[in-house]
């Protein structure tokens, strides 16, 4: 923006008047001719100046709102630093007029003058100089602007030629009272400038927050060949720290050295600053420990420094030292020290600095005690930072801003409160306390007393304010008004990432997902550069979405931005190709992080878990204590699962150890894992004493040993455990039901499970999902009830899905329903068409009634179709090593022995009186090679193998991924009563508890 100019216009004042214009210069004698005009070099000031009146000496200076455009300085000397949108910082407003009895005002500059030619006193010209150069320094040091003007403004009228000193305190005047366009101009017209001027100048633009503009200042002022003082230095190095130039502030450093004032205690000071604020912390100590000399201020420096890095132990170590210094501690040294407490959680340590704080009685400062709150509030002590605030005499707004954003951070309901009292007590809020009250909100979900915050905000004339506006924005987002968040978002005039972010996060779930990359793709054209947190949600919302296609394009903006390798947004990468299951592409990215932290870890563990797997999870657990990272409780829950899915027991039994050791056995999550973990392992004795061992029980937990019980076929456990939960006051959810109602599918109870499907809609308002109906059509279909099965799915809300259609041919193959099953395969094959199950389920079928010609041809589809049958497989653990038997297997190392074992079993069966069940063969082959297929299925030479290599009293556990065989079942139940053993199988679909000749599923599965 132009600056507007007035010319200066002026009518002869009276005779009387005159000497007001003429506040130095006696009528009676005077010793300076005044020219008509003002001086040549003084002329191009003129623009700045208007009288408001022919009888008034004040001057007002016409300035442009600051920054403009253009400077324009057309001359050869115009200076660097165009002043544009790209500032740094936003300057601050100009200060306003002091009191009149405070400064030296116009009044004071008119009365010194009359008593000047009442007395008769005359000045020559370096008098008159030095005068006008102390009233500038006063008003410099005062910031009195406006008296200022008026004493630049006697100057030009009085035709002065100014020396060196008096340019200098003109451009100093302008630079300390903020208008730095003025400070520039008349550094400008200077005929000659110094190291002194330049100073002045560069000063003023750092003081204002300009710290890019400072630094191309002093670049500029050493070209012209200017050699810096001392003054200059601290200057320069204030600029570089306020915009994080450090390598040019190493070259001040070398400048520092070259003229020998790295012994000058300010320039150290300023040097320890930039290295501290720089995150440089080894060369701070290192300048601050070579200091010849030091005072408050160097130590504060360095102090700040390590407080910003969050290093509480070297703050403490530090202050130790400054305190044997016998160096004087004040409230900012102290403010500093628990700003490092606060942001390294020491409780302890902020505590021991608090009663320092009291015995040197400066507890009671507003400064201190707001760094007493916030390092309270951080440390989760929200009690004790409000009895801080209540011993504060008078707090002022930033207190009560403090402390409304503690206890909204402490998740406490008494922020509301507060605020009533702060609007009862006068104190006026400002953007600080209401973006604590919108957080507040936020964390509680409580959209109708964000609405209300929102109504103070406009009432207040904040709504404009951007970090009001982002706060609103988060809050609509979070509590789901989608619609409002939108609105805020554009009315807000200045929105930046942090906007973006906020509009961003409401975009998650998966019905409003697919409007990230509209979004995004907005962002980008509109010129806003992404942060590492905005990728992590971008990349957040490609894993709800699964679109890894836009994920990837992301990642190509990571590598673009020079983030690939920053370890929070790495992280987000490999959970996103995770949850995608482009596993490959999640290692590639985890190889190449060069740090990789607890959560690192534990999203590529969990990645592994979730895909099933688990072999790769706990080696990489494995892999992660060797490195000599300590694994959290998530890490811990994921690496359990890994466990559960590949039923390791041996290492789920060393997690278990771990969890101990960690302390972490009362995290539900931990808890939930290793129920879940012994309970798929076949443990469900460790697996119900764990859960009666908790003192608090979530309903995860309660979800999971319901889920256990109906797993191994105790339903009357399963239905007892959901009474006690509504007992303990834990309402039941969508995954409370599934178990209930698959309790009740594989126990035959029909009308208990109808009473509880009408009691899932009906009292808890829970709409049932395609899992509930799956559950319902298992039930009618292991029970045979083939037609109640058929208006079941016709009479169904859902559009009947593959999950569906496999239990109702999974049922039609238990009870040998053809024509249901064939169309129930039909659909398979349209919805599914790769699954081999549905296959296998109909030539089974066809097999079970001997129709081989329609065998051949389901298997000739299945070959069209490129679908391979998934081998049938089961696996056993001993001595923490899992062994792996296929049917028919001949490749064990012991496999001799196995057989052997087996044709000792065969006839102690035979004496038992067992007879093969030949149907159970679905091969069209002889008896004998039948009897053969069975006698040599994956279940025995797993039991075979266990059998010869455990403790006769040890529970033999077998895991198989295909729905154990009639036959098997069979033989199970008369050799666990022929060797007194336990016998333990965990199928595809349930557990069986093979005991002294019966099963725990009473035949019913």
């Amino acid at each position: 923006m132009e600056c507007d100019f007035f010319s200066l216009k002026m009518h002869s004042p009276s005779h009387s008047l005159r000497g007001l214009f003429l506040p130095v210069c006696p009528l009676i004698t005077p010793s300076v001719q005044f020219p008509k005009k003002p001086h040549t070099l003084l002329r191009p000031l003129l623009p700045f100046i208007q009288l408001k009146s022919s009888s008034c000496a004040a001057l007002d200076i016409v300035e442009p709102n600051y920054p403009t455009s253009d400077l324009a300085f057309n001359n050869t000397r115009s200076l660097p630093g165009r002043v544009h949108d790209g500032f740094w910082k936003i300057p601050r407003k100009l200060p306003n007029p002091i009191g009149p009895n405070l400064l030296p005002s116009r009044r004071i500059i008119e009365t010194d003058a009359k008593c000047r030619i009442e007395r008769g006193v005359s000045l020559n010209s370096k008098e008159m100089l030095r005068w006008y150069s102390g009233m500038l320094r006063m008003c410099a040091s005062k910031g009195s602007l406006n008296e200022g003007k008026a004493v630049h403004g006697q100057v030009i009228i009085n035709g002065v030629e100014p020396d060196s000193h008096l340019w200098i305190s003109l451009v100093n005047v302008y630079a300390k009272c903020g208008s730095l366009e003025c400070a520039r101009r008349v550094f400008d017209e200077m005929p000659e400038w110094n190291v002194v001027s330049w100073t002045a100048l560069i000063s003023g633009f750092v003081d204002e927050g300009y710290g890019r503009v400072g630094v191309d200042l002093f670049c500029k002022m050493r070209k012209e060949g200017f050699r810096p003082n001392e003054f200059t230095l601290t200057t320069a190095l204030k600029a570089c720290s306020m915009c994080s130039t450090l390598d040019l502030g190493k070259q001040v450093h070398a400048e520092v050295i070259k003229v020998g004032a790295f012994s000058d205690l300010i320039v150290g000071s300023a040097l320890v600053d930039l290295y501290a604020k720089s995150g440089e912390m080894e060369l701070a100590r290192r300048v601050f420990s070579c200091m010849p000399e030091k005072n408050a201020v160097s130590w504060n420096a360095l102090l700040n420094g390590y407080a910003q890095m969050g290093d509480g132990k070297e703050i403490l170590k530090l202050f130790c030292e400054m305190t044997v210094s016998e160096m004087k501690i004040c409230k900012f040294t102290l403010s500093t020290v628990l700003k490092g407490c606060a942001n390294s959680g020491n409780l302890r340590e902020g505590q021991a600095v608090h009663s320092l704080a009291i015995r040197n009685g400066c507890e009671l400062d507003e400064f201190l005690s707001c760094s007493l709150l916030d390092m309270y509030s951080k440390c989760g002590m929200a009690d004790a930072a409000l009895k801080v605030f209540g011993r504060i005499k008078d707090p002022d707004i930033v207190s009560w801003s403090a402390m409304i954003s503690c206890l909204g951070q402490q998740g406490k309901s008494q922020e509301a409160e507060l605020f009533h009292l702060m609007r009862h007590a006068g104190v006026r809020p400002n953007q600080f306390t209401l973006s604590s009250l919108v957080s507040a909100a936020t964390d509680l979900g409580d959209l109708s007393y964000g609405e209300s915050i929102h109504a103070f905000i406009c009432k207040f004339g904040f709504e404009s304010d951007n970090s009001v506006g982002n706060a609103l924005v988060r809050m609509y987002m979070k509590t789901g008004s989608v619609r409002d968040g939108c609105r805020v978002f554009e009315a807000m005039s200045d929105r930046d990432v942090v906007s973006w972010n906020a509009l961003l996060s409401g975009f998650h779930e998966k019905e409003t997902c697919n409007q990230w990359p509209r979004i995004f793709s907005q962002m980008l054209v509109e010129g806003f550069k992404s942060n590492m947190y905005l990728f992590d949600s971008i990349l957040r919302s490609c894993s709800s979405l699964s679109n890894v296609g836009f994920g990837k394009q992301v990642h190509a903006h990571i590598v673009k931005n020079s983030l690939a390798g920053n370890d929070f947004v790495g992280t987000a990468l490999i959970d996103m190709y995770a949850k995608s299951n482009c596993l490959e592409d999640a290692v590639v990215v985890f190889n190449r992080l060069i740090e990789r932290d607890v959560f690192t870890w534990t999203v590529i563990i969990t990645g592994y878990a979730q895909t099933d797997q688990a072999e790769k999870a706990v080696k990489c657990f494995s892999q992660m204590q060797r490195e000599g990272v300590t694994p959290n409780e998530f890490t811990l829950a994921s690496c359990l699962n890994g466990c559960s899915h590949i039923a390791t027991l041996a290492n789920g039994q060393q997690l278990h150890s771990m969890v101990i050791k960690a302390g972490q056995l009362g995290d539900m999550f931990v808890a939930s894992a290793l129920v879940d973990m012994y309970g798929k392992c076949g443990c469900i004795e460790d697996a119900e004493a764990i859960f009666k061992s908790l003192v608090s029980r979530d309903t995860i937990l309660w979800n999971t040993i319901i889920c256990v019980y109906a797993q191994h076929g105790q339903g009357e456990k399963a239905l007892e455990a959901s009474r006690s939960m509504l007992d303990e006051g834990t309402m039941p959810d969508e995954i409370t039901f599934i178990g209930v109602l698959s309790a009740c599918s594989h126990m035959g109870w029909i009308e208990e499970g109808k009473k509880h499907f009408n009691l899932l809609r009906n009292i808890y308002g829970i709409a049932p999902t395609i899992q509930h109906h799956t559950c319902m059509v298992d039930m009618l279909g292991r029970a045979g009830r083939f037609d109640e099965v058929e208006r079941y799915i016709e009479e169904m809300k859902l559009i009947p899905t593959a999950s569906i259609w496999e239990t109702v041919l999974g049922a039609c193959k238990l009870h040998g329903n053809v024509e249901f099953g064939e169309r129930a395969a039909d659909k398979l094959f349209e919805l599914v068409p790769e699954m081999d199950s549905s296959y296998v389920l109909l030539s089974n079928i066809f097999a079970l009634k001997g129709r081989w010609d329609d065998v051949r041809k389901v298997r000739t589809l299945m070959s069209d179709q490129s679908v391979k049958k998934e081998p049938g497989c089961s696996w056993v653990e001993v001595d923490a090593q899992v062994h792996v038997f296929l049917s028919q297997d001949s490749s064990h190392p012991k496999i001799r022995d196995i057989y052997l074992k087996l044709e000792e079993l065969g006839q102690k069966l035979t004496s038992a009186g067992y007879i093969p069940k030949m149907e159970h063969v679905l091969h069209d082959v002889t008896d004998k090679e039948k009897k053969e297929n069975l006698f040599h299925h994956s279940e025995r030479l797993a039991l075979a193998f266990a059998l010869i290599s455990t403790n006769p009293r040890k529970t033999i556990r077998i895991y198989k991924n295909l729905r154990i065989c009639g036959d098997c079942h069979d033989v199970m139940k008369v050799l666990s009563d022929i060797t007194n053993r336990e016998i333990v199988i965990r199928d595809i679909k349930r557990f069986h508890h093979f005991k002294n000749g019966t099963c725990s599923c009473q035949d019913y599965w």
